[in-house]
């Protein structure tokens, strides 16, 4: 069994490396995306400024005087010590209490001390007045707060296309019905595939990472065998869905649109590009069921927050359970013809 699954694995890998320009696109891509983003997106030049306010059946006053300020998305939030640690970082710029009128501010934060300006003028001459609290941190540049998502995208691309449109390719050009023939099964092919594809992302991966580390010097607080861990069990699960994906299908033009069905969602409702904050309930929910939006949360927190492994457990929990059911389903329903 082994020796064939090993033969299998070696069959695939020289077809991959054979195929120049897939190899020298999936390594490129993400580069090129990563300068991009670096140099197009971390200007101080926000449209409109973020403030975090602790809910409150409605505001009135001067509250709501300044919940009128044009130009300015506020956010709903429960309680304050779950979301400080955003005013520490920059990704709000204050944090309001309106039961309350404290507000929390950081003096480092440019656009802070516009938006506490605009705050102390809607209570200039108000009967209550305002307690200021100041937290610390350093700003999260948007490069260092990009990186893991666009990593995660780029594994999501390799994982998905390499392992779905392949086996479908295989399918159409009647290599299974061969394969078929011979003492391997369809648990040995799949398997062999997913090694295959597996190191591939690893170390194409990691070369990226380390390459990009280099240029921009991104922030990374946290354990390296962590974010190893985090980024192969999210290789292990998107392969998983693209064998679902391509266990039946036959015809490259729809594997292809099912797979732009699963990536695009993925791509914009996971996290990669902007954060969910402010989005509606409903949306936020439904990035949870999506397997990148896990890969990427895992590896911010890991590489920002310094996270260990207990406080990413819940992401792994979720990507290796869903892992082993999309496998098993995959092999189920697989067909070699």
């Amino acid at each position: 069994m082994w020796n064939r699954i090993y033969a299998l694995f070696v069959a695939r890998n020289l077809e991959f490396f054979r195929d120049r320009s897939a190899l020298a696109w999936s390594v490129l891509l993400p580069v090129l995306i990563i300068f991009v983003f670096a140099y197009a997106f971390t200007e101080d030049n926000p449209e409109k400024f973020k403030v975090g306010i602790v809910s409150s059946t409605s505001l009135e006053g001067r509250a709501a005087e300044f919940g009128d300020t044009r130009f300015i998305n506020f956010i709903e939030f429960d309680e304050v010590e779950s979301i400080l640690f955003k005013v520490e970082r920059h990704q709000i710029d204050m944090l309001f209490d309106p039961n309350t009128n404290r507000y929390w501010i950081n003096q480092t934060s440019p656009s802070g001390y516009i938006v506490e300006k605009l705050l102390v003028a809607a209570y200039a001459g108000a009967a209550e007045s305002l307690q200021r609290i100041l937290v610390e941190g350093d700003e999260i540049r948007y490069i260092d707060w990009v990186i893991p998502g666009v990593i995660g995208m780029n594994i999501m691309w390799g994982a998905l296309f390499g392992i779905g449109y392949v086996i479908v390719r295989y399918r159409k050009f009647g290599v299974l019905k061969r394969l078929r023939a011979t003492p391997v099964t369809a648990m040995e092919f799949l398997s062999a595939q997913i090694v295959s594809r597996l190191w591939l992302l690893v170390v194409v991966n990691a070369v990226i990472f380390v390459a990009m580390d280099y240029f921009v010097d991104f922030r990374m607080h946290g354990s390296y065998f962590n974010l190893f861990l985090v980024f192969t069990l999210g290789c292990i699960n998107l392969i998983c869905c693209g064998l679902v994906v391509a266990a039946r299908i036959s015809s490259e033009e729809v594997a292809n649109g099912i797979l732009n069905l699963f990536s695009w969602p993925m791509m914009f409702l996971s996290g990669v590009w902007f954060s969910l904050e402010g989005a509606h309930p409903l949306m936020q929910k439904f990035a949870l069921l999506l397997p990148l939006t896990h890969i990427t949360d895992a590896a911010r927190e890991i590489m920002i927050d310094g996270a260990g492994i207990v406080q990413v457990a819940d992401h792994l929990l979720v990507l290796g359970v869903s892992s082993a059911i999309l496998l098993i389903v995959g092999a189920r329903i697989f067909q070699w013809e």
